[in-house]
C-alpha cells in the first residue's frame, strides 16, 4: 500500500496511513522552541539568531502538504556533511521493502559540501518541504537535524548517540531520533591497535580528520603513549584539503597514517587510497571498500550494510512506529579485512598472527 504519513506538529502525532492522507501545516513553536532555549549552539559562523529567522520565515512560507507533497509518495529528506557513497545502499534497502523511487518515494538529497556552517540552512529546506523522515549521516548532521526539530522523525547514523547525548539511551532513544551506532569513536582506538600489531615499530602516525572531529582524535591521544605512538592531526574538509594534509606527511616524518571514520573521506576513498600509495604510507582505513581499491586494511562493520538497515528504520516510522520507541541498532560483526598485493608494494610483510586474524585477505 502506498502511504503519505503526516505529522500533527506541535504535539509530534502522526496522521493515519492511507490514501489521500495530509500533513497539516507545521506549528513553528514546536521547531522554534529549543533554539529559542538556546538548544542550539553549533560551533559555527552562522549565529543562532540567523538561524532562527530563517527557519520561522521557512516554515510560514511552507505551502499546504496537499501541494508539497503529492498523494501516495513519501519525502525522505537525507541529510550529510559531504557526498555519501552509501546513499545507493539506502536506497537499495527501500527497495528491499517493497519501495518504488518515484512512486512510493523521493529522497531529498542535502550536502554540507564539506562545510558544516551550511547544516542548518540545508534542515530549513528540508523542513520546508515537509520531509516525512531525516536520514542523517554523522553526528553533526543528526545533532543540527535534532535541534532544528522535535517533529520531524530522525533516523542517524553516527558514531555513539549515547555519548553525544542525541538520545536517551540505546534501548528507548526517547524524543525524535533513533537509529544505528556506528561506534567510530570505539572502531578508532582499534584500528590505531592494529595498526601498530602490523607495524610493530611503528612511532609516528598521522591522523586525517574533519576539523570537527576533535574528540575523536583526543580519544586517541590517550591511549597513543600505551602503545609507544606519538600522533599528528592532518585537517581536511574537501578534496582540495586532503592533497595539501598528504602533502605535509613528509615534513610531519610519520610511519602510517588513519583516517577517520567520515562521509566526505568515504566519498573520497580512491583519492586518499592514491595519495597514501604516493607517500609509501600503510594506511588503517573504516571500511573494506578502501581496500579494494588498493587500501592496506580496514577495520569496521559492513557500511554497506549499516545503510541498508537504516532503510528499516524509515519503513517502520512510515508504518507508525515512533521514534522514541525504537532501539538503537549496534553493529556485531566486524571485519578485518587485509591487502597483501598493497602490502608488497609498501615493502613490508604483515605478521602472520595478524593475516589469522583477518576475515579477508585479498592476495
Amino acid at each position: 500500500m502506498r502511504c503519505v504519513v503526516g505529522f500533527r506538529w506541535g504535539s509530534g502525532e502522526r496522521s493515519r496511513c492511507g490514501f489521500g492522507s495530509l500533513l497539516p501545516r507545521p506549528g513553528i513553536s514546536s521547531v522554534l522552541d529549543p533554539l529559542l532555549r538556546g538548544a542550539y549552539t553549533p560551533a559555527v559562523e552562522l549565529g543562532r539568531l540567523e538561524f532562527i529567522v530563517n527557519l520561522a520565515l521557512a516554515l510560514l512560507a511552507t505551502p499546504l502538504a496537499a501541494e508539497a507533497q503529492p498523494t501516495g509518495r513519501v519525502r525522505i529528506g537525507w541529510l550529510s556533511p559531504g557526498s555519501h557513497p552509501f546513499i545507493g545502499a539506502f536506497r537499495q534497502g527501500l527497495r528491499d521493502l517493497g519501495y518504488v523511487e518515484g512512486q512510493t518515494f523521493v529522497i531529498e538529497e542535502r550536502y554540507g559540501e564539506g562545510r558544516p556552517e551550511r547544516l542548518p540552512d540545508l534542515v530549513v529546506e528540508l523542513i520546508r518541504l515537509q520531509v516525512a523522515v531525516i536520514v542523517t549521516s554523522g553526528g553533526w548532521a543528526s545533532r543540527t537535524a535534532k535541534n532544528a526539530t522535535t517533529s520531524i522523525p530522525i533516523v542517524s547514523v553516527a558514531g555513539d548517540p549515547v555519548a553525544s547525548k542525541l538520545v536517551d539511551n540505546f534501548s528507548h532513544p526517547g524524543g525524535n531520533v533513533t537509529g544505528i551506532a556506528s561506534l567510530a569513536p570505539d572502531l578508532s582506538l582499534k584500528r590505531l591497535e592494529l595498526l601498530k600489531q602490523a607495524l610493530p615499530k611503528m612511532s609516528r602516525v598521522a591522523v586525517l580528520l574533519e576539523p570537527r572531529d576533535s574528540g575523536m582524535l583526543r580519544r586517541m591521544e590517550a591511549v597513543a603513549p600505551s602503545l609507544r605512538v606519538r600522533l599528528r592531526p592532518l585537517e581536511a574538509r574537501d578534496g582540495d584539503e586532503i592533497d595539501q594534509a598528504f602533502a605535509r606527511v613528509t615534513e610531519e616524518q610519520v610511519n602510517a597514517i588513519i583516517p577517520l571514520a567520515s562521509p566526505l573521506f568515504a566519498a573520497e576513498k580512491r583519492r586518499i587510497v592514491d595519495l597514501a600509495a604516493k607517500h609509501h604510507l600503510p594506511a588503517m582505513y573504516e571500511d573494506r571498500a578502501f581496500v579494494e581499491v588498493g587500501g592496506l586494511m580496514s577495520y569496521g562493520p559492513d557500511l554497506s550494510d549499516v545503510f541498508r538497515r537504516a532503510a528499516t528504520y524509515v519503513d517502520k516510522i512510515l508504518k507508525g512506529a515512533r521514534p522514541k520507541d525504537l532501539p538503537i541498532e549496534q553493529p556485531t560483526k566486524f571485519e578485518l579485512v587485509i591487502n597483501l598485493k598493497t602490502a608488497k608494494a609498501l615493502g613490508f610483510t604483515i605478521p602472520p598472527s595478524l593475516l589469522l586474524r583477518a576475515d579477508e585477505v585479498i592476495q
